[in-house]
C-alpha cells in the first residue's frame, strides 16, 4: 500500500463524468513537442527518430504478486521491432515508485507524450488497482521519462489524485498532447471512474524533490458535467480544426433513463487551453487521424455493444467517422457496420466490431486508414476467436474499397482460431522502421488461457499484409507470461 502524497497537485479537475463500472480502453497519440496531428506521433523514447512500442500486461505476476502488472518497450529501428531490443518495467523495477502488489494492474492503460518538451517522448503507465491510504483501488500513474538512452526506472515520477478515494481507479485512461500555448511540451490527461484531470509539467516541484507534474485548474469546463450524463471510458486527441493545438475527446456511454449508448464529449484546444465544445454521438472507443488527407484530423468512434431503441443489444457493432473542418468536427457522422457494402463478413450479435480502433496510413498514399478490432467475432463455429479489419482512407473519407479482414485462420497468420482468444481486442497501426507505411499489431489477451499474445503484420504498397507475420508474448520479451493478459493495452 502506498502512502497518500499530494505534492504539487493543488487545483480543480476539469470534467466530471459520474458513474460506475468503467473498463478502460485508452486511445491516444504521442507527438513531438507542439505536434497535434496523428501523423506527428512517434512514441520515440530515445529520440532516434524511430517509433517505439509500449505494451501493457496488467495481469502479470510480478515478485509473486498476481495481477501486479508490467509493461514492455520495444525500440524501433531500421528493421522495425524485435524481441531483443526491449525493456521491461513494473513496480519491482528499481526507481519505479511503489511495490508490486496483487491486483495493482500496472499497465492497464498506457500512453506516450513529450510532457517536459525535451524532445524525448515519455511513457505514462496507468495503475488503477493501486491501493493507497485512501482505500483500495484508489489508483495511480507512473511516468517514465524519455532520454537519449531510452526509458529507465530511475528516471520516473509518481502521480495520484489529490482527492484520492477508495475505488477511484485513477489511471484508467490516459492521453497526452499539446493542448495549449502555456507549455512547450504535451499536457497529460488522466481518467478515473469519475473525472478527467489535466496535468502540466512544472520543474519547480522537481527542484524540491517532488513530482514535476501539477494538476491544472480548468474549472470552466466543469459545466459539461451537468450537461453530459456520460460515463467516460477512453480518451483520444487530434487537431480537428487545424489550429495547431490538439483537441481532446472523452468517449463513453450514457447512463440514466437510456443507458449504454455511445457518446463523447469534445474539448477544443487553443492558445488559452481546452474549452468545452459539444457532445457527440459515438463511443466508448475512439481514435483520431487524417483519413481524407485534407490537413484536419478526423474522429473515429467504436460502439461494440450498443442497445437499440428497444433496449436490446445491437448486433455486431457500430463504427462512426466524423471529419474535421475549420470549425472542428462535423455534426453528422458516417456510420459503418459489417453489413455495409464492401465490408467483409456479416454483422452478428456479440461480434464486438469496433472494440478497438487505430488510425494511420498503411500504404503510404497519404490517407490514414482505419484498423477495427472485433474480439467477439466467431470464426466458423469457434466462438469469440476474434478478427481485425482494415478500411482504407481516401479523398472522400473512409471507404470499403480495398477493405481487408484478418483472423487466426487467415493464410500466413500464425496460430489457429480458438474459443475466447479475443484476437483484435487491441489493435495498433505502427511504423517502427520509419518507412512511411504503418503495419498492424493485433493483440489477443485471451490467447493461451489468458497469457496474451501480439501478432505483427507488416505493410507494403498494398497496405497491411499477412505475409511474413509473426507473434510474441511477454515471455518472448523476458517477462513473466502466465495469465499476464499481454497486449491488453497498446499505446496509440
Amino acid at each position: 500500500m502506498r502512502k497518500n502524497r499530494s505534492a504539487a497537485l493543488a487545483a480543480a479537475s476539469f470534467l466530471l463524468l459520474t458513474g460506475a463500472g468503467i473498463a478502460a480502453a485508452p486511445s491516444a497519440f504521442a507527438g513531438t513537442p507542439g505536434g497535434t496531428r496523428a501523423d506527428d506521433r512517434n512514441s520515440d523514447f530515445n529520440g532516434d527518430g524511430y517509433e517505439d512500442v509500449l505494451v501493457g500486461a496488467p495481469g502479470a505476476t510480478v515478485s509473486g504478486a498476481k495481477g501486479a502488472g508490467l509493461v514492455t518497450v520495444q525500440y524501433g529501428s531500421t528493421g522495425g521491432i524485435n524481441t531483443s531490443n526491449v525493456a521491461r518495467f513494473s513496480q519491482s523495477t528499481s526507481g519505479v515508485s511503489g511495490a508490486a502488489e496483487a491486483g495493482d494492474n500496472f499497465g492497464k492503460a498506457v500512453a506516450t507524450g513529450d510532457l517536459d518538451g525535451d524532445g524525448y517522448d515519455d511513457a505514462v503507465i496507468g495503475i488503477p488497482g493501486e491501493d493507497l491510504d485512501a482505500g483500495a483501488d484508489a489508483g495511480g500513474v507512473a511516468v517514465l521519462w524519455g532520454s537519449k538512452s531510452g526509458l529507465a526506472g530511475s528516471a520516473s515520477s509518481w502521480l495520484q489524485s489529490q482527492d484520492a478515494a477508495a475505488g477511484q481507479q485513477f489511471g484508467l485512461g490516459l492521453a497526452a498532447a499539446h493542448f495549449t500555448a502555456d507549455t512547450p511540451g504535451d499536457l497529460l490527461a488522466v481518467l478515473d471512474k469519475d473525472n478527467v484531470d489535466l496535468y502540466v509539467y512544472d520543474p519547480a516541484p522537481q527542484a524540491r524533490g517532488e513530482a514535476p507534474l501539477r494538476r491544472q485548474a480548468t474549472e470552466r469546463l466543469g459545466r459539461s458535467a451537468a450537461a453530459s450524463a456520460i460515463v467516460s471510458k477512453s480518451l483520444t486527441t487530434g487537431d480537428y480544426d487545424k489550429n495547431g493545438y490538439a483537441d481532446l475527446v472523452a468517449s463513453g456511454t450514457t447512463e440514466g433513463d437510456e443507458p449504454g449508448h455511445g457518446w463523447s464529449v469534445q474539448f477544443a484546444g487553443g492558445a488559452d487551453g481546452l474549452t468545452y465544445k459539444n457532445d457527440l454521438r459515438g463511443g466508448p472507443v475512439a481514435a483520431s487521424g487524417d483519413i481524407n488527407n485534407d490537413g484536419y484530423d478526423d474522429l473515429v468512434t467504436g460502439e461494440p455493444a450498443s442497445p437499440d431503441d428497444g433496449g436490446e443489444t445491437m448486433t455486431g457493432g457500430l463504427v462512426g467517422v466524423r471529419y474535421g473542418t475549420a470549425d472542428g468536427l462535423v455534426n453528422e457522422a458516417k456510420w459503418w457496420t459489417q453489413d455495409a457494402e464492401g465490408v467483409p463478413g456479416v454483422a452478428e450479435q456479440g461480434d464486438g466490431w469496433g472494440a478497438d480502433l487505430s488510425v494511420a496510413d498503411t500504404n503510404g498514399d497519404g490517407y490514414a486508414d482505419v484498423a477495427i478490432g472485433a474480439p467477439g467475432e466467431d470464426i466458423g463455429t469457434v466462438a469469440d476467436a476474434g478478427a481485425v479489419w482494415v478500411l482504407r482512407g481516401s479523398e472522400n473519407g473512409m471507404t470499403a474499397s480495398g477493405a481487408k479482414s484478418f483472423d487466426q485462420n487467415s493464410a500466413d497468420i500464425p496460430g489457429d482460431a480458438e474459443k475466447g482468444d479475443k484476437w483484435g481486442a487491441q489493435v495498433r497501426l505502427t511504423d517502427p522502421n520509419r518507412d512511411g507505411r504503418f503495419g498492424l499489431l493485433a493483440a489477443a489477451p485471451g490467447e493461451n488461457t489468458g497469457d496474451g499474445v501480439v501478432w505483427v503484420l507488416s505493410a507494403n504498397s498494398g497496405g497491411v499484409t499477412a505475409a511474413g507475420s509473426w507473434t510474441y508474448g511477454a515471455g518472448s520479451l523476458g517477462a513473466p507470461s502466465a495469465d499476464a493478459a499481454f497486449g491488453a493495452a497498446i499505446d496509440e
